[in-house]
């Protein structure tokens, strides 16, 4: 029997918000948390709209993540995301202990692993899923932009 459930199928889910955060003028990252096959949490960045720095589509997810779960840490969960994390999100994913992380896009200039942060020693990375489509969308975001 062959798994729908693959990388690439949540992938296409995180794209799906980074799309709306593009439409609302944010820098479109988009980011979902599954366990079990059952996204609980589902987000894109919203720095502009709530004037908050810290407010990524990964620490929105965390937030519904937990919420979700009634418990701070995310063991057992995978985090997809349209880009890599920054050192922020990445020591937020620290704490929560998320079994998972899945990007597309790597971050040349703010990324994690470029910015050298750790990750939680258990957490296991998967790095450029679907990431020509989470690059594009990211480059017609600036080109736009730069109008």
């Amino acid at each position: 029997m062959i798994n729908p459930f693959t990388d690439e199928y949540f992938m296409k889910k995180a794209l799906q918000e980074a799309e709306m955060a593009f439409d609302k003028g944010e820098i479109p990252v988009g980011a979902i948390i599954v366990v079990n096959n059952i996204v609980i949490a589902r987000s894109h960045n919203l720095t502009e709209l709530l004037i908050d720095v810290t407010a990524h589509a990964e620490m929105q997810a965390i937030t519904a993540a937990a919420n979700y779960l009634g418990g701070k840490y995310l063991v057992g969960c995978t985090l997809y995301v349209t880009l890599e994390p920054c050192q922020m999100c990445a020591g937020a994913l620290y704490w929560s202990q998320i079994s998972k992380i899945v990007f597309g896009a790597s971050d040349e200039h703010r990324g994690f692993e470029k910015m050298g942060t750790q990750l939680h020693p258990k957490t296991v990375v998967k790095r450029g899923v679907l990431a020509e489509e989470a690059s594009d969308l990211m480059k017609r975001f600036f080109v736009a932009k730069r109008r």
